[in-house]
């Protein structure tokens, strides 16, 4: 299987409905998906420029939630639940957006990324 939305983070968005699902099935909110997301990219969720406007109690309500179920530490990292609940998630994600993908060549996947990066280009720069 592709390794989609791994080498990129602009190639992801395709995988939005699928992610969107098993973030539900998980239980995780926006905002503790963010965190999450923060602390995989080894940032403070303070810090990280998707939440660190929100109200700080919203803030520590998400990290608190997550903290309460064992996913991150009294420091604010990571537990080893956590890394693996996100690494679970990164997968099923992936496996959920792979069959568009299965029915391509190598070469049509190579001509579809091909395209797609002058867009990718424009919209992210």
């Amino acid at each position: 299987m592709h390794d989609f939305g791994r080498r990129e983070p602009e190639r992801r968005e395709h995988r939005g409905d699928g992610h969107n699902a098993v973030l539900v099935a998980h239980h995780i909110g926006g905002t503790e998906a963010h965190v999450l997301m923060a602390l995989k990219m080894g940032l403070r969720a303070e810090k990280f420029g998707r939440v660190h406007r929100l109200p700080p109690a919203r803030l520590a309500a998400a990290v608190d939630g997550l903290r309460a179920r064992g996913l991150v530490n009294a420091a604010g990292d990571f537990t080893d639940a956590g890394r693996d609940l996100r690494e679970r998630i990164e997968t099923v994600t992936d496996e959920l957006a792979a069959p568009a993908y299965e029915v391509l060549s190598a070469d049509e996947l190579d001509e579809l990324i091909t395209g797609l990066d002058p867009i990718t280009a424009a919209l992210t720069s």
